[in-house]
């Protein structure tokens, strides 16, 4: 009996063997962008476990792009080839391999988890952050406001970004416009408080997510799958919602966005989020309906049955797990067995495999 979970997916013509996705996380052990040993051995264990596409953790395309001063970037060819051994790994498993093209405005400049304080100074390697308007993040510094000039040149760092993971061998980039980070910051009217181009209306609030949507399209094969992660909602009266969110989705579907990848909240720090298991799949079901799109759950998404259910019933054409790949990157595996679904195993691992 064929199982939903996992069965193959074909996204413009790049097939995946089934649809378990690793979702993006940052693992803060970059050191000025760069790639350390830590990600070789984070990303190899995710690639030996059954899992049809990793993502790795939101990469800076420009160095204030990051979140924190321990995440990664790609504004350079050596911080980009740092990831070819690792994407060659998981080709060799059967793994593809994405990479999320981040820039996060307000909330960047952080500090490492574990730190007493939230801001990096100076001396800790922090920087001056930006935003649509200077509207800080709770607790994080002012952010600077970001002129045309310098809006119009991160959707070339967008863009040339692009260009370098094609070039060292990704499978799929996904555009970062969700979580409060900087595109995120430009769709929602609680941190878009622009009047020129950039902001005021919905074709204003939206014009750089659909710049750089257009301009990763331009840049990279025809073949090559475009994802981007959205906030479907801000979870707050009067900010981004569902209706903006479809019609935003059906313009990205015209820019060459091949699937939407939905998650919402984190523009403010007080938004009151009803959390639960697999409490942002109706959204990406919504989407899906009304758009005509793939689209990728995400979000308390743990269970091997749960998973399952929502490939089956049509809600999302992929899941993406996060925190319970954390706790064990070879869920994939553990899931097939629980399912009765068919998926390789490393013939490193064949000993370990339940009968």
């Amino acid at each position: 009996m064929s199982v939903a979970l996992f069965e193959p997916l074909t996204i413009r013509g790049t097939g995946f063997r089934n649809r378990v996705f690793v979702a993006p996380m940052c693992q803060y052990s970059a050191k000025n962008g760069l790639l350390s040993q830590w990600h070789t051995v984070h990303y190899g264990a995710l690639s030996t476990g059954g899992n049809a596409l990793v993502i790795a953790e939101a990469t800076g395309v420009v160095p204030e792009g990051r979140i924190s001063v321990g995440c990664a970037g790609i504004w350079s060819d050596e911080l980009a080839e740092a990831f070819r051994p690792i994407i060659d790994f998981a080709h060799s498993q059967n793994t593809k391999f994405g990479i999320q093209l981040a820039h996060a405005g307000r909330k960047a400049s952080t500090t490492l988890p574990g730190s007493d304080h939230a801001v990096a100074t100076p001396d800790e390697g922090g920087w001056q952050v930006v935003a649509p308007s200077p509207l800080a993040f709770h607790g994080l510094q002012d952010p600077k406001e970001l002129t045309t000039n310098e809006i119009h040149q991160l959707v070339q760092a967008f863009a040339d970004a692009a260009k370098r993971a094609v070039n060292v061998g990704f499978d799929v980039i996904e555009i970062h416009a969700a979580h409060g980070y900087l595109l995120h910051q430009f769709l929602s009217p609680l941190t878009n408080h622009r009047s020129d181009e950039y902001g005021g209306d919905f074709a204003g609030r939206t014009r750089f997510t659909l710049e750089v949507a257009h301009a990763i399209r331009a840049v990279i094969p025809d073949d090559f799958p475009l994802f981007i992660r959205i906030s479907a909602t801000d979870w707050v009266e009067g900010g981004w919602d569902l209706d903006q969110s479809i019609e935003l989705c059906k313009e990205l579907k015209r820019a060459g966005v091949d699937l939407i990848d939905v998650s919402t909240g984190g523009l403010v720090h007080d938004a009151q989020i009803p959390v639960g298991p697999a409490f942002q799949t109706p959204f990406a079901t919504a989407i899906k309906e009304a758009v005509g799109i793939p689209v990728s759950s995400a979000g308390l998404i743990t269970e091997a049955e749960q998973a399952n259910e929502i490939i089956a019933s049509g809600k999302s054409d992929a899941v993406e797990l996060a925190r319970a790949m954390l706790r064990n990157p070879r869920w994939a595996l553990d899931a097939a067995h629980k399912l009765g679904g068919t998926v390789q195993w490393p013939q490193q691992l064949i000993r370990g495999q339940l009968k």
